[in-house]
């Protein structure tokens, strides 16, 4: 199986002034599509069973490169759909009763992954997931690592290697946490995730 690069779900411009178009172009055209190549000529060296796995089959089943780049497909798709320009601040009561069940509040959960995203020690990312009980937690993973892995279903995750926000916060990871949650979290991708 080839894979392709996914469509992003808005412009390239659509999450700016807190995601640049700069910074959208470079993530999405040079790392993105960077990872789906290399893919794609990893999996040429793999066996016929592994070429036609789907990336999820992918992630669960291999190791080493085919898995960190496999993951990095996976995620990067999954965080473009995790934001989107059209926020309105807050989710809706029927998410808002389900965070405030699982972490006590909806400040409390912006709280707690805002601190799972800006302690993650150098590259990795943030994620709210569920678990295979079907009670919610907030997670980090190193580099390219997926929640998948380990049996969660991911529901919403942010993008915490530099590339993601340095061109418009440097090294001001917190800054870019906020504005995420001020401005551009996809609420109802959270409740689509939970209820699929």
């Amino acid at each position: 199986m080839m894979f392709t690069l996914a469509e992003l779900p808005y412009s390239e411009d659509a999450l700016s002034p807190h995601i640049s178009q700069q910074t959208i172009s470079f993530h999405y055209h040079k790392h993105h599509q960077g990872y789906v190549d290399k893919l794609n000529q990893a999996l040429t060296k793999a066996d016929a069973p592994m070429q036609a796995m789907t990336l999820e089959q992918l992630i669960s089943h291999s190791d080493g490169s085919i898995y960190n780049l496999a993951a990095q497909v996976w995620n990067h798709t999954f965080y473009w759909q995790s934001m989107c320009p059209s926020n309105n601040g807050k989710p809706s009561e029927a998410l808002a009763k389900i965070l405030t069940e699982s972490f006590g509040s909806v400040d409390s959960f912006i709280e707690q992954f805002t601190a799972a995203a800006t302690q993650q020690f150098g590259s990795g990312w943030a994620w709210l997931v569920k678990n295979k009980d079907g009670s919610l937690a907030i997670t980090s993973t190193s580099d390219a690592v997926n929640p998948l892995s380990n049996g969660q279903q991911p529901l919403i995750t942010l993008d915490v290697w530099e590339h993601a926000y340095y061109l418009d916060y440097q090294n001001k990871r917190p800054d870019y946490v906020t504005n995420f949650f001020a401005h551009l979290i996809n609420w109802d991708f959270i409740e689509q995730n939970l209820n699929a």
